[in-house]
């Protein structure tokens, strides 16, 4: 109790997103709960149905924000939207997002994780209805593989896709990933699960070809 009433205090500091304010890199790791590697009769019977929810997952592996050090630390954005996100024909505003910081940050580093998830996010960032301090686990592997646990509020857990996750034989990159990445393999999803408070709503949206795993660099 006495940590969220510490950190529900950065609510106020928070700021709409603005331009990119520092230099950082690392790993990001997304899911959805629609498939973003799929064919286009998977999409089209899952549009406006379901893909309205995503975990976006950062972790700084060097570099820093507005003048903090965020080497090693992780931000975590669980997002509830208007429609299906990617949907070129439909409106994902508005959309309300609960952010998840790491709980060995100093309270500068928190807020400098709130401003860059915020930046790399964009508009989907815009309404954060709660920041709570949780710890972060953060694994990637290699072509998709990672593992990330943000305390009881969120897990994902991704492998990489095979030949028995093609259904129809015709399946591509149908959604891009929610933030600009470099090197973003789909893949396949184990645990994509929100169970944490803020949004009305919890979610555990498994086995799917909803996640992407890549890097992050601004």
């Amino acid at each position: 109790m006495l940590r969220t009433l510490k950190f529900a205090a950065l609510c106020l500091l928070l700021l709409p997103p603005v331009a990119l304010g520092g230099s950082v890199r690392g790993d990001y790791v997304e899911a959805r709960t629609a498939d973003v590697y799929t064919g286009y009769c998977v999409a089209n019977g899952e549009m406006n149905l379901a893909g309205k929810e995503a975990i976006m997952a950062w972790r700084v592996t060097d570099g820093e924000w507005k003048g903090a050090d965020l080497t090693g630390l992780s931000v975590l954005a669980v997002v509830s939207a208007n429609s299906t996100l990617g949907d070129s024909y439909s409106d994902p505003l508005p959309a309300r997002a609960v952010l998840v910081v790491d709980e060995r940050a100093n309270a500068g580093q928190k807020r400098a994780l709130v401003e860059m998830a915020q930046a790399l996010g964009g508009e989907l960032l815009g309404e954060v209805v709660k920041i709570e301090s949780e710890k972060i686990d953060f694994e990637t592997g290699g072509h998709g593989e990672a593992r990330v646990r943000a305390g009881d509020v969120a897990s994902l857990v991704t492998r990489c896709l095979a030949a028995t996750d093609h259904l129809c034989g015709n399946e591509e990159v149908y959604y891009p990933p929610l933030t600009p990445v470099a090197q973003a393999h789909p893949a396949f999803t184990l645990v994509n699960e929100f169970s944490g408070d803020g949004l009305n709503m919890t979610w555990n949206n498994s086995f799917k070809r909803s996640a992407f795993v890549g890097s992050f660099q601004r």
